[in-house]
């Protein structure tokens, strides 16, 4: 008997999904006597005129009923002679691809229908981008309602050329087509007498044969889930083992502190093992102390990288866009980071794969995208470590699930990293880190009135600090690490502050914002509000001057 196969239906609105897999449970016996009569009885109020309504096994929600579509992801468990199964029957309209992502996220074949009356249609091609970007290397395209197509050998050629053109554009691998009728059941688990044409295996018989070849990763690497603490003499790592094999005295590296130790015991519940492989729970013991928490990556040969930025292409699912600059939680492996999408490289058009220039992202839609986090992060392509491979970005207000997609690219941390950082903190406060100079020799500015500035912007939201240097004191290097903060620095020259007009020339020449502080040297600095103003359009976030931080 073959092991487990996780696989989905995808397809476009009405192409026949549950139906589908509700006639492979219907003609395989997997339902009990209750089920099959509940079906039988609800048939008859149907839309087939009193014949079986294999959707309904499926379509559960009372709104799917009434209008005829599936909304929610629907997962069956059942199991043949030959092999046992999990199946995600997924929704075809666009309104619910988040929810067809979800479905995709998890399986290792996808099930695509087509109407052999319309052929490759835009949610098909749509799905089938997402299936290949969550992962799936194996594709049964089946080309329903065939009775509607009389059968036609010539119908399922022309739309089978469709096909194999799809495959070509999205580099698919281990295609299947076959012609079928999903009420009639036609191909789905037997050979169908009406398409003797047809020389290949019926739907099931596929299923139950498929060899999911999944690609082996390099090296051993387990995310750290918890760290185990029973008592002052024992301290595990627990996570479950994405690749390869642990035994006993094996050496392992700890990421992203790059700290090695060996291993002193596993853990497998409460047994002790000497070794332990892929897809095993495990609580691994070192032989010394090393800096580890949840998120962190016990390796050894795996070759992943420790990165603070990485490029991703991204499924972006929430109603409101995406824009360059919002910052999000980050889900990665275990690890949980606070990050921005600091730019959109490209947006991608699901008919065409043609790559366009975007500055927003809408709902469904998918991108290129480079995202910059807090903190280093354990990373790595997709393609070489699934687990390291894949993120979601969470909205840190409403803690919905924005956006789902895969490392394409691991940005490599060199000179670059720090700016990079810099940039984090400075967006992630929702402004440009800049000073403002406030010298109290002019009659219009006093201490009390920068103070009133400061509590203004402070409401408004804004991060500053009021720095009111001494003649002793580094104030190029304090001013520069609090920009490097991303904090607005409300600068206090006093009348008699020697190399005044030296650190104010410094302001006006390297400051990317010289401009504008021109405009406030020769401009009324008197009342309060309209300074505040003007500093608030000074320090508004913008991508064109992105994460400038040091202005001395």
């Amino acid at each position: 008997m073959k092991g487990l196969l996780k696989f989905i239906t995808c397809g476009s609105v009405d192409d026949g999904k549950s139906t589908l897999i509700g006639h492979i449970l219907y003609d395989s016996k997997l339902l009990y006597t209750d089920q099959e009569k509940a079906l039988e009885l609800d048939s008859k109020v149907g839309s087939r005129g009193g014949k079986i309504d294999y959707s309904l096994l499926l379509d559960g929600l009372m709104a799917e009923r009434e209008q005829g579509i599936t909304i929610d992801v629907a997962y069956r468990y059942f199991t043949t002679d030959n092999r046992s199964f999990i199946v995600a029957d997924t929704p075809g309209h666009e309104e619910y691809t988040r929810n067809m992502a979800v479905g995709a996220s998890f399986a290792d074949l996808a099930v695509i229908l087509l109407d052999a009356t319309q052929g490759v249609l835009v949610q098909t091609r749509r799905h089938a981008r997402i299936c290949a970007l969550m992962g799936i290397k194996y594709f049964i395209f089946a080309v329903n309602k065939m009775d509607l197509a009389k059968y036609s050998e010539e119908r399922f050629r022309e739309i089978e050329k469709q096909i194999e053109a799809l495959k070509a554009e999205l580099d698919l691998e281990n295609v299947y087509i076959v012609p079928v009728s999903a009420t009639e059941g036609d191909n789905v688990t037997k050979a169908s007498d009406n398409m003797a044409w047809y020389e290949g295996k019926p739907i099931l018989s596929i299923l139950e044969q498929v060899d999911i070849d999944e690609n082996q990763e390099e090296g051993f690497y387990l995310p750290v889930q918890r760290v185990c603490r029973p008592n002052h003499q024992f301290r595990g790592f627990q996570g479950q083992i994405e690749s390869g094999s642990i035994k006993v005295g094996d050496e392992i590296t700890a990421l992203p502190s790059m700290e090695k130790a060996h291993v002193k015991s596993i853990h497998v519940t409460d047994k002790d093992v000497q070794s332990a492989e892929k897809g095993q729970p495990v609580t691994i013991q070192l032989d010394r102390e090393v800096d580890v928490s949840r998120g962190c990556v016990l390796s050894a040969g795996a070759g992943e990288k420790v990165t603070s930025s990485v490029e991703a292409t991204l499924l972006w699912m929430d109603d409101d866009k995406l824009e360059s600059g919002k910052n999000y939680f980050v889900k990665l492996g275990t690890r949980l980071v606070p990050g921005i999408v600091s730019k959109i490289l490209y947006s991608i058009d699901v008919n065409t794969g043609e790559q366009k220039p975007a500055d927003s992202l809408g709902k469904n839609e998918i991108a290129e995208c480079e995202i910059t986090f807090v903190d280093r992060v354990v990373a790595d392509e997709f393609k070489d470590h699934k687990t390291l491979g894949e993120l979601i970005l969470i909205d840190r207000v409403t803690n919905m699930t924005s956006a789902c997609g895969v490392v394409t690219e691991v940005k490599e941390d060199g000179q670059e990293a720090g700016k990079k950082a810099d940039q984090l903190r400075a967006v992630i406060k929702g402004q440009r880190a800049a000073t403002i100079p406030f010298d109290l020799a002019d009659d219009n500015i006093t201490r009390s009135f920068v103070e009133q500035v400061e509590k203004e912007l402070t409401l408004g939201g804004r991060h500053t600090y009021l720095y009111a240097p001494k003649d002793d004191e580094p104030v190029g290097l304090v001013v520069r690490h609090l920009n490097r903060a991303g904090i607005i620095v409300l600068l206090v020259l006093n009348k008699d502050l020697k190399n005044k007009e030296e650190i104010k020339g410094s302001l006006a020449k390297y400051s990317k914002y010289s401009k504008y502080i021109k405009n406030w040297e020769e401009g009324e600095k008197g009342d309060v509000d309209s300074t505040v103003q003007t500093v608030r359009k000074i320090t508004e976030y913008a991508e064109d001057v992105y994460g400038v931080a040091s202005h001395i």
